[in-house]
């Protein structure tokens, strides 16, 4: 009896669901096409990008697969032959198919304003977030004092997250770099009229207060125009700045428009009742036009389910119809402190805080068993740089 070839392109949260979900059953041969070799677990990235392992937000691919029943594949996904049912790679490469399942996540939107995307800083890959460190360390270096202003665009999840653990963490590297602590300004801009326009607005105000507590200066309903190598234009008006961290925009990957899929009006995807764009051709996470898209945990019951349906597919019954889940929202702003909304329930303050480790740990038991999930857990808790001044302030210090 030949197997179901599926194809699982995309190595974030919900491709590497389906896989696991699919390549331990004997009736199908699972490849997983990915152009990234590492699983990047997306919400701790802006803690990596404050002095923390790159090993807590990132997880090999092979340390997940090992030993299961699965091809792994390097490569970027450009064309879709549906005649042939194959998918070509940047490289040349071909790939067969019976079912196809893509997750291939977004990609970032500067929406065309002048000298973003050449000159900003970003948090949605280890890449970015090691270009960012280095660039804030070699101020300390070269300046020898923190930057006039540190502005991150963008007033969602990430950019909170972010303003709410930069100010301790440029604290941090002032005292590695010898240098006499002094104020320090971190601007977040949004162009709603208030943070987190997604969640209840009780919500947006508390967390609003929270950054306030901590010294971060709002600017709400602002329109970012422009960036200089100094400057960041708002509104009309110049913000100086050599470090500005660009956290507001995505689109959909342009695979599919490539490719000519249907797309919604929000430019996701357009799929039917069982997450399928068309016959045997599954579309899911952020790339999908379904209620909360663009979540990490609607992504991974995505994977779960179009794993299941094609189980039941295989087994011939009927597949079960997609219905959408509210995911839990858990903001952290610095050390112990967290928003959470689940539903009409709020909590915030270390509850929230408490909640948000719980939620990591689990998170990594998705993908790891509980062993590894746990050690990848602690890894929260250490600290890793790679600036050669403070390595040796560092080992001054232990030596004395």
């Amino acid at each position: 009896m030949s197997k179901e070839k599926v194809l699982i392109v995309g190595g974030g949260f919900g491709g590497v669901k389906v896989a696991l979900e699919l390549c331990e059953d004997e009736r199908f041969d699972v490849t997983l096409l990915s152009n990234h070799d590492n699983f990047r677990y997306y919400p701790t990235l802006y803690h990596v990008a404050t002095g923390g392992k790159r090993a807590n937000a990132s997880i090999p691919l092979r340390s997940i697969f090992e030993g299961k029943r699965i091809t792994l594949k390097n490569g970027e996904a450009t064309t879709l032959d549906r005649h042939t049912k194959t998918i070509d790679t940047k490289d040349g490469e071909a790939y067969h198919y019976d079912t196809l399942v893509l997750a291939l996540g977004v990609v970032t939107n500067y929406f065309n304003i002048p000298g973003l995307k050449e000159l900003s800083y970003g948090v949605k890959s280890i890449a970015d977030v090691e270009k960012l460190k280095a660039h804030l360390h070699q101020q300390m270096v070269d300046d020898h004092k923190p930057d006039l202003n540190y502005v991150i665009i963008g007033g969602g999840p990430t950019g909170i997250e972010l303003a709410g653990a930069l100010p301790d963490y440029l604290r941090h590297l002032m005292d590695l770099h010898g240098i006499k602590r002094r104020a320090i300004h971190i601007d977040l801009i949004e162009a709603s009229p208030r943070l987190l326009p997604k969640l209840p607005s009780d919500t947006s105000r508390i967390v609003r207060r929270q950054l306030e507590r901590k010294g971060v200066k709002l600017y709400l309903g602002e329109k970012v125009e422009g960036e200089t190598a100094n400057e960041l234009l708002v509104s009309g008006k110049p913000i100086q700045s050599h470090t500005v961290i660009w956290t507001a925009g995505t689109t959909n990957n342009p695979f599919f428009t490539n490719n000519g899929f249907v797309m919604a009006a929000n430019h996701k995807v357009a799929t039917d009742i069982f997450l399928q764009a068309e016959e045997s051709i599954f579309v899911l996470g952020d790339n999908a036009n379904t209620p909360y898209s663009g979540l990490a945990q609607t992504a991974v019951r995505d994977g779960k389910y179009v794993a299941d349906n094609l189980k039941r597919r295989a087994d011939g019954k009927v597949m079960n119809s997609y219905r959408a889940h509210q995911p839990i929202t858990i903001i952290p702003i610095g050390e112990n402190w967290a928003a959470v909304v689940s539903g009409q329930l709020r909590f915030y303050g270390h509850l929230g805080w408490s909640l948000r480790q719980i939620a990591d740990a689990w998170a990594f038991h998705d993908y790891e068993p509980w062993l590894q999930a746990g050690r990848q857990w602690l890894t929260y808790y250490g600290s890793e740089e790679s600036c050669r001044t403070c390595l040796e302030n560092v080992h001054l210090a232990h030596s004395h």
